[in-house]
């Protein structure tokens, strides 16, 4: 089905059709219609099918009609990690590209800066706040987040926070919303004490289940394990004697998308970079150069990974790795799409990457092809995730990190401030 099949406003297709998403996934097909009538759903869909935009679109659709409180908050997105509330809110940036939509990430491991602005994008009423059960608790104790003109209670990976031990939030979290709030719950299983919460919280609801998505086999998936700074050399020696062709990076996030097509433009690649903070005429004019073969390299993020529907794209380069198993699925999607089928894909995996990737491997359910490091790059490490299980991204990695740089906490886009229109100025003003 297309978008444009949909009940959905112009503004959401025009953004849609910006990003050259035109037809939906099967979970987008089923839930969108129910989410858009009102219905409370409960949905069994795995990472890889794209549950996000499934929500997401009608709620911004909805948000967008004008006809809830300009100053209240009036969505909530419930996550179970900060990296997946990171994520949401990166995606909510770009679905609401034309559209009058603010959002606020709210979670944990941030510093007082980070809290004050939270808590100031709540008290100014963003429309969407995405949040993790434990801060959203912590900003309910202290009175500052008002809660009682929520119209949308979204809980993403509901049976991951039960797992985590969120149970007790999620239901203080419920018990502060208006009876009439819609509610909905995507789940990749549907264990008992999932069912238990949704006949707690939903109110006569639609069910779907979606079955699991995988990259075509006709993709040959591989990986570095490397230090983080070696992934530079990498790419340089992976390109040292044949000119890139269409050839696509993806990182996790615009700031480091514009550092890395800044690096790969020093060392004299032919290179542009593909991220939310283009206007749409330089998004066009980006992509028509890619297409055009006047540039060899696209860096991009996860936002415009679907966006990007080109034929005969040769190489796909995971810089970082994704924060979900279904934006791998994304991006390496990108290639093995033209008449042949087929297509490489090559992700770096740094020391406090390992354990995310070891989730990737398990959701794929084989191992993915490790390529050996040239030896003129130095030492690296040894594959060895559940050693490095509990390390988090941006700390120490060993001997491969360069001696005079810092990791630096950087903030998601949108945590803390309203997002605005393509003219800049605040949706709420």
């Amino acid at each position: 089905m297309r978008f444009d099949e949909l009940n959905l406003e112009d503004a959401v297709l025009d953004g849609l059709d910006a990003m050259n998403f035109l037809e939906t996934t099967p979970v987008q097909e089923l839930t969108i219609p129910v989410i858009l009538e009102g219905k409370d759903l409960i949905a069994c869909a795995q990472t890889g099918t794209g549950k996000t935009a499934a929500y997401v679109l009608p709620l911004i659709n909805e948000l967008s009609r004008g006809e809830h409180p300009q100053d209240a908050v009036n969505a909530i997105i419930m996550a179970p990690t900060r990296e997946l509330a990171q994520q949401i809110d990166q995606q909510i940036e770009g679905f609401s590209y034309f559209i009058p939509v603010s959002a606020v990430a709210v979670y944990g491991g941030t510093d007082g800066v980070a809290w004050e602005q939270q808590r100031r994008g709540m008290e100014q009423g963003a429309d969407i706040v995405i949040a993790t059960p434990g801060r959203l608790i912590s900003h309910i104790k202290l009175g500052t987040v008002d809660l009682s003109q929520v119209s949308y209670f979204v809980l993403d990976e509901a049976d991951r926070m039960l797992d985590m031990g969120f149970y007790d939030d999620i239901m203080q979290i419920y018990k502060q919303l208006p009876e009439y709030c819609q509610t909905i719950m995507f789940s990749a299983t549907m264990p008992p004490k999932i069912r238990t919460l949704a006949k707690t919280i939903l109110k006569d609801p639609e069910e779907v289940k979606i079955a699991i998505s995988r990259p075509p086999e006709t993709i040959m998936q591989t990986a570095y394990i490397c230090y983080d700074p070696q992934k530079l050399e990498i790419i340089k020696n992976l390109f040292s004697e044949t000119r890139p062709q269409r050839v696509i990076i993806f990182s996790s996030s615009k700031m480091k998308v514009k550092e890395l097509a800044a690096t790969l433009k020093r060392m004299k690649f032919n290179v542009a970079a593909m991220h939310s903070d283009l206007e749409q005429s330089q998004r066009e004019e980006v992509m028509r150069d890619f297409k055009n073969g006047h540039i060899d390299i696209l860096v991009a993020t996860d936002v415009v990974s679907r966006g990007i529907d080109i034929n005969d794209i040769k190489l796909v380069v995971n810089f970082d790795i994704p924060h979900d198993p279904e934006d791998y699925v994304h991006r390496i999607g990108r290639t093995a799409r033209g008449t042949g089928g087929e297509g490489l894909a090559i992700t770096f995996v740094a020391i406090e990457e390992q354990a995310q990737f070891k989730r990737i491997e398990d959701f794929l359910g084989k191992p993915i092809y490790k390529i050996p490091v040239d030896p003129a790059i130095r030492e690296t490490p040894a594959y060895e995730p559940e050693k490095y299980r509990n390390m988090r991204r941006g700390k120490g990695q060993g001997r491969g990190r360069s001696d005079n740089k810092k990791p630096q906490n950087k903030k998601p886009a949108g945590a803390g401030k309203q997002a605005k229109s393509p003219h800049g100025r605040s949706p709420k003003n």
